[in-house]
């Protein structure tokens, strides 16, 4: 049985080799990969969902390379500090990188838990399934996330589109949300070198409705990157990178080595 339900009648989705089919005869094929597509074209919307290959590959590449590793770090030891087992759903998974390790953490912890994860990238949960065979993977959006309603034991969602309605679903009573967000001062110097009048991010109020804050983490660090390549790789995982034009782009595309800020909040939450 599989943890997710056919996104067309709800029903729960069982696998039968390589096709995850319900009980009204709904179907849908297993990828070579092992990942199945649950997005409906209805739920697509009328953009670009998702990110594209290369900007899958550029993120796959920079994270490997250890730059945010003490984000990885705090989010392993946050995720073992509150799930003793249970379903963990990773909402916005991308290319695996965290999910990879949550899972690796979890394993060398002992504790037993299902490890499922979304992204509405097909690319993305492409080289998420190849990275985490552990994990059962999915295309789908995190506005109509499939999962049955109290199935979730804990979600965790980094830098993605916040769906409070749907975590709340999706969560037991009592369930564990952890989630990243950029902090006020997060990549400043990078925008420094491409706005002529840069501003701080805006940090919301941490109040959530439907959740009481347990936890959270301040996690501030310099970073150097060395090379253009990895200035590049990094720009492209930014909303600064849809929103900037090419006089902008082509200062940025000579630096040849930036130091700049990564600032983080790790937010834990629990459902009331």
């Amino acid at each position: 049985m599989s943890i997710f339900i056919c996104p067309v009648c709800g029903e729960k989705l069982e696998i039968s080799g390589n096709t995850y089919h319900c009980a009204k005869n709904h179907s849908f094929d297993m990828a070579k990969s092992g990942y199945v597509n649950l997005l409906l074209s209805k739920h697509m919307g009328k953009t670009v969902h998702g990110d594209n290959k290369l900007m899958v590959q550029a993120r796959r590449s920079f994270l490997d390379k250890g730059y945010y590793s003490p984000l990885c770090q705090a989010l392993c030891d946050a995720v073992s500090a509150n799930l003793r087992g249970g379903v963990l759903l990773d909402a916005g998974c991308g290319e695996g990188y965290y999910t990879s390790a949550v899972t690796e953490r979890l394993g060398s912890d002992g504790i037993t838990a299902q490890v499922c994860g979304i992204d509405i990238s097909k690319a993305a949960v492409e080289y998420c399934a190849k990275r985490c065979k552990a994990a059962e993977l999915s295309v789908a959006s995190v506005f109509h996330i499939p999962v049955a309603e109290g199935s979730c034991d804990m979600v965790i969602t980094l830098f993605a589109p916040y769906c409070g309605e749907e975590f709340q679903r999706v969560l037991k009573k009592g369930g564990i949300m952890i989630m990243a967000i950029p902090s006020a001062d997060h990549l400043w110097e990078l925008k420094q070198a491409i706005y002529d009048v840069p501003y701080k991010n805006e940090v919301k109020p941490y109040e959530l409705e439907g959740f009481e804050l347990l936890d959270k983490k301040h996690i501030n660090y310099e970073m150097t990157l060395d090379s253009q390549e990895d200035i590049n790789a990094l720009f492209s995982m930014t909303p600064y990178y849809y929103r900037t034009g090419r006089e902008q782009q082509e200062r940025l595309a000579h630096i040849g080595k930036l130091k700049t800020t990564a600032d983080f909040e790790l937010l834990v939450y629990r459902k009331f």
